[in-house]
């Protein structure tokens, strides 16, 4: 048994490194915490804990996450320091190394932080628990509320991919997943919660199912079913995984919002072999297509990774080409980061630092070049937006079904609802079409 008397009246700060799921566990974690009788600290307060969930997909993320441990030490001196996440699963020991560190847990140990807080006095030297690959099976449940209106609600983790550059299946083991049933309940939750927008978060979701024996339609389908839920948007997917069915319901759905987050990674065949990715470029092709016949003004994302080894100038060109001709909203480019014990270590040819930078900026223009002309196509017609309450002197912001970023006239009445937009043009900056509320 737990004494939760040691943790009544203690306070904790939350750092997240990463993606939006590690930010939905850490919401967790937090909920835990508060159930034992843990407050989240005020601003400029002292902490008795510091949780920080990390992020490993680049060798800049794995510093970040150790400047963060070194920052949150020096603001909150003789806090137990717990550490967890994507790096403390696949580098304990250096983690636990790193001084004011108390614990790492593993992603199979996370789920059980309170058996591994002890007394919370601080340690000599910090304790590393995690387990082997093999050893990762828990599915944690998390629906975690954003910054402002929108909940994520984690539906899968894991992956069986195994692509040559990643490091992920190591770090949170296969593919699993919570049951229809229990997310369905989740949804409904988090509508009695005020949630009108629900983004749907994972590793790899399109592989949903492994562990129920459900399929990822059959989710959407069930969710699509939640009364209250005004919006929901799918984070990404595989474009193997995304399968013309799934395209056809969001299309005619009621709350699927037109909008697709698909990771390319190249658009060079070579270099999609070398990657171990499970598609080409003509499959890829297909899916725009499909989307683009079905749902026009749909917003589709693109991650696209710049500088892998053995991607010659060459099939640069080619994965440039590609994607100047696919009919894509926005690319997400990410430099190649060599992650220790990773297959394409195994390739000869090393991108210079300099030429993945020239590379990254090629792309990031053409993206702004898209994007751009996106917008520039829904200037004057009138959209619903799904306002959210803006920081401090900024203008009120939110999102169209089809994610164009909209600013109107500050007005705390209207955060977290639905009203129609006349889309403007773009404003100063522009990051946004400006926008005028009709009532």
């Amino acid at each position: 048994m737990i004494d939760t008397n040691i943790f009544q009246d203690k306070t904790a700060v939350y750092y997240t490194l990463g993606c939006k799921l590690n930010f939905s566990e850490t919401s967790t974690i937090a909920r835990i915490l508060q159930e034992a009788g843990v407050r989240t600290a005020r601003r400029g307060e002292k902490a008795d804990i510091c949780v920080v969930n990390t992020c490993s997909v680049t060798e800049v993320a794995d510093k970040k996450c150790r400047q963060a441990i070194h920052k949150l030490v020096k603001q909150h001196p003789g806090a137990f320091v717990l550490v967890t996440g994507c790096y403390a699963q696949l580098k304990p020991g250096t983690v636990a190394d790193i001084e004011g560190v108390d614990v790492v847990l593993g992603a199979e140990q996370k789920k059980d932080l309170l058996h591994y807080l002890g007394d919370l006095h601080k340690k000599e030297r910090g304790e590393a628990h995690t387990s082997a690959l093999k050893d990762i099976r828990s599915f944690v449940p998390s629906c975690s509320r954003g910054d402002r209106t929108r909940f994520f609600l984690k539906v899968q983790d894991g992956c069986d991919y195994f692509c040559s550059y990643c490091t992920i299946p190591f770090a949170r083991g296969r593919s699993r997943n919570g049951s229809i049933a229990s997310l369905v309940e989740q949804a409904r939750q988090a509508v009695a919660e005020g949630g009108k927008e629900i983004v749907l978060t994972g590793v790899n979701i399109g592989d949903f199912g492994r562990s129920t024996g459900e399929t990822f339609l059959d989710l959407v389908r069930a969710l699509d079913e939640v009364e209250g839920v005004e919006r929901y948007r799918i984070s990404s997917i595989e474009p193997n995984l995304l399968t013309d069915e799934i395209i056809d319901f969001v299309a005619s759905s009621r709350r699927f919002m037109p909008h697709f987050h698909i990771p390319l990674q190249s658009g060079c065949d070579e270099v999609l072999k070398l990657m171990r990715r499970r598609y080409d470029t003509d499959l890829f092709a297909s899916k725009v297509r499909r989307i683009k016949s079905e749902m026009p003004d749909a917003f589709i994302g693109v991650d696209v990774i710049v500088g892998t080894r053995g991607e010659t100038e060459e099939y640069f060109e080619r994965s440039h080409d590609f994607l100047q001709g696919l009919d894509v909203t926005q690319l997400h480019v990410f430099s190649y980061s060599e992650r220790p014990g990773t297959q394409a270590l195994k390739i000869d040819y090393v991108v210079p630092p300099q030429e993945k930078h020239r590379r990254s900026q090629r792309l990031l223009e053409l993206s702004d070049g898209k994007l751009h002309a996106f917008y520039a196509l829904h200037v004057g017609q009138t959209m619903p937006v799904l306002l959210e309450r803006p920081k401090p002197g900024m203008p009120m912001h939110g999102f169209t079904p089809n994610y164009i970023r909209v600013e109107v006239p500050h007005d705390d009445a209207l955060d977290n609802r639905v009203v129609n937009v006349r889309l403007g043009d773009f404003n100063a900056e522009g990051t946004a079409l400006q926008g005028e509320i009709l009532i």
